[in-house]
């Protein structure tokens, strides 16, 4: 990433402190958009929102820092970051880019997750219910006289988010136990809330640190699909590695149900909604082809 390049753009772009708050809008910044979008419905139209990444076609690994995120960074009240070294250049950017009295909210620190844990923290249904009152203690602290409108809609947040908990129960009665692998640990938190036995961990691990994954690792993720011993194979439709979309042939081949995840919301979608659509997919192709 090319943080250094983009701080030097630090001193001629950061704009003056307070230009957004002449607005009238909490300026805030988001590392990934999913927190983006829960700030947004909880602060409504009295917070400006800004998503670092937000593209669900582009591979997250390979995102770059410019000196326009730095600006954006740089006049945030309230920043909202993933942690657990998902985002460190984030944890980076603010520290070089300092403002008296921003609150910052790390999803990590915030869960008792670290550096080590699985990093894809949205995915633990429990997480951002816990991001999302930590977003309204923010904003009723920054705009105290709009308390209550926070609280109001933290409250119809976390009823919409009850929707995902509710799903994961129902596919954890229905699944519990149900062998699946992955090309990479995205979905991982979700798959341990649904109760389902994970294969292949070493391989996935190897393809998140942009490691080789080992042939014998290699060989057991084939023998998987091609002996049927996964009833489905989850993969992150944002990255196209060589490796991934040859297992992804074998798998179609043994006529291995596939499903995609993302780490970027999709355009047009709530997060709660995004989430339920992959819980969808995944339950129709857990639950077979007369589903």
């Amino acid at each position: 990433m090319k943080i250094a390049m983009a701080l030097a753009g630090l001193l001629v772009l950061a704009p003056a402190a307070g230009a957004r708050a002449a607005e009238g809008k909490i300026a805030v910044v988001a590392a990934e958009n999913f927190y983006g979008d829960i700030a947004r419905q909880i602060g409504g139209d009295r917070v400006a929102v800004v998503s670092i990444m937000n593209n669900p076609d582009q591979d997250p690994h390979l995102f770059e820092t410019t000196p326009g995120i730095v600006r954006q960074i740089a006049d945030a009240q309230i920043a909202v970051l993933n942690g657990a070294n998902y985002d460190p250049w984030m944890e980076k950017l603010l520290a070089a880019a300092p403002r008296a009295g921003r609150l910052v909210i790390n999803a990590a620190a915030l869960t008792r997750h670290k550096g080590g844990d699985n990093p894809h923290l949205w995915y633990d249904p429990s997480v951002m219910p816990a991001v999302a009152q930590a977003l309204n203690a923010a904003f009723s602290k920054a705009d105290n006289a709009h308390a209550m409108d926070y609280d109001a809609r933290l409250k119809t947040t976390l009823a919409s988010l009850e929707r995902i908990a509710q799903r994961v129960a129902q596919m954890k009665a229905k699944h519990a136990g149900a062998a699946v692998t992955a090309t990479e640990p995205v979905f991982g938190p979700m798959a341990e809330a649904l109760g389902l036995t994970m294969r292949n961990q070493n391989f996935q691990l190897a393809m998140m640190n942009d490691t080789e994954p080992s042939a014998r690792d290699v060989a057991a993720f084939e023998d998987d699909l091609k002996n049927h011993k996964v009833k489905v194979l989850l993969y992150n439709s944002q990255v196209s590695e060589k490796l991934t979309l040859r297992l992804l042939d074998i798998a179609r081949q043994a006529k291995v149900p596939v499903v995609g995840v993302t780490e970027t919301q999709p355009a047009n979608l709530s997060f709660q909604d995004w989430m339920l659509g992959e819980l969808d997919a995944l339950d129709k192709a857990l639950s077979g082809p007369n589903s």
